[in-house]
């Protein structure tokens, strides 16, 4: 049976999530339909794609995957569908796919769907659909519009990096309110060598990497490297983010010893 994933930032309050599943079962009442989320901030295609990015794969190849997130169509970002690692993709080329893979994918279509309504405010139920429904059917990816070769990019902050710091970012709070950043584990043991290291941020400070929460006791901050292998900042069973007033976009820093006297960990 296929599987059909939504994402968008409509919330749960709204008639919008019920719409497009009644839509979808009503083309195609086999279909499985999965939410990821509907709770990103409006318009956010950042957290968008770090959520979709980090859970996809866990889905069987040929998922139809419908992102609706700042869907409005023009010129420069088209309604596309893409098709990459065995997923489907269908959403509006505003630099989010970009943004979810690290290579080029296998197909780029933007598509030429004829929508049922001359509302255009609702692009997932107008035409996102059709797409999805025509792809559950085993249909032909070529057969939805035009074949591109790019997509539009957006290109997300990197970490700052020389021999003795690195400089990143918070890019996501989850819901238990960790704190989580672009600095990913491999960066941070190319940089570290082992050596002894400081990790801040406003007026806190980390000097060692545990391997889970209860590494501390409870109330304790912690820092760890979570299954996505970014470096996370969290409260042992308390709400980081809020209680140390660390937020989405606010720097972290790690620093790492010059000399080894300098640092009494």
């Amino acid at each position: 049976m296929p599987i059909i994933t939504l994402t968008s930032d409509w919330g749960l309050k709204d008639h919008y999530v019920g719409t497009v599943k009644g839509s979808i079962l009503s083309k195609l009442p086999e279909a499985i339909i999965v939410d990821i989320s509907h709770q990103i901030p409006a318009f956010n295609i950042e957290q968008a794609s770090f959520i979709i990015k980090n859970c996809y794969q866990n889905f069987p190849k040929g998922t139809i995957h419908i992102i609706g997130i700042n869907t409005e169509e023009s010129d420069k970002n088209p309604h596309t569908v893409v098709f990459v690692n065995g997923h489907y993709f269908i959403g509006t080329d505003n630099g989010i796919f970009s943004m979810i893979f690290n290579k080029k994918p296998d197909k780029i279509i933007e598509l030429d769907i004829i929508q049922d309504s001359d509302v255009f405010t609702f692009s997932t139920h107008n035409r996102f659909i059709k797409a999805a429904v025509h792809l559950a059917k085993g249909k032909k990816i070529e057969d939805l519009g035009t074949v591109k070769n790019t997509l539009n990019e957006k290109i997300l902050f990197e970490p700052v990096v020389n021999d003795n710091l690195i400089k990143g970012l918070v890019i996501y709070i989850d819901s238990y309110e960790n704190i989580i950043t672009n600095i990913k584990e491999p960066l941070f043991m190319e940089i570290s060598k082992g050596r002894p290291f400081s990790i801040n941020f406003r007026s806190n400070e980390i000097k060692r990497i545990s391997k889970s929460y209860n590494d501390v006791p409870i109330g304790e901050i912690l820092a760890l490297f979570g299954a996505n292998k970014h470096l996370e900042i969290a409260i042992n069973q308390g709400n980081a983010s809020s209680l140390l007033g660390l937020y989405y976009k606010d720097p972290v820093r790690i620093d790492f010893a010059t000399d080894y006297t300098d640092y009494h960990c």
